[in-house]
């Protein structure tokens, strides 16, 4: 029963999250096309490094992609140590708050839904 339940859990998270990620995809393609179509629109782009708490590939993997899914946004590197991952950001305001936005709203999910 508890297996049963804990299946269930783990379910109803992934259409959580893959919901949200869609949201933020769609949310970052319109923040683009705004970009495009106002010409005095300045983006402030840069290569920002990210300390990892995913570990496995598959981990990374995920968390890499979905990040290069997201319009304005692209996985770069993955260090040899593993422990930090380069993307490069369309529009980096606050290098900080970039930081922990990636990782609060794609990191944690992805290390909650592959835990056993």
């Amino acid at each position: 029963m508890r297996l049963i339940l804990k299946i269930i859990y783990k379910t109803i998270k992934l259409i959580q999250f893959s919901l949200y990620v869609l949201w933020q995809i769609f949310i970052a393609n319109v923040r683009v096309a705004w970009h495009v179509v106002t010409p005095g629109s300045l983006p402030k782009p840069g290569v920002i490094a990210i300390p990892l708490d995913c570990k496995t590939d598959v981990e990374i993997t995920i968390f890499a992609n979905i990040i290069s899914l997201t319009p304005g946004t692209l996985t770069l590197d993955i260090s040899k140590d593993r422990n930090t991952i380069y993307i490069h950001a369309m529009f980096v305001d606050d290098i900080e708050k970039l930081k922990k936005s990636v990782k609060y709203q794609f990191e944690q999910p992805i290390l909650e839904l592959l835990e056993t």
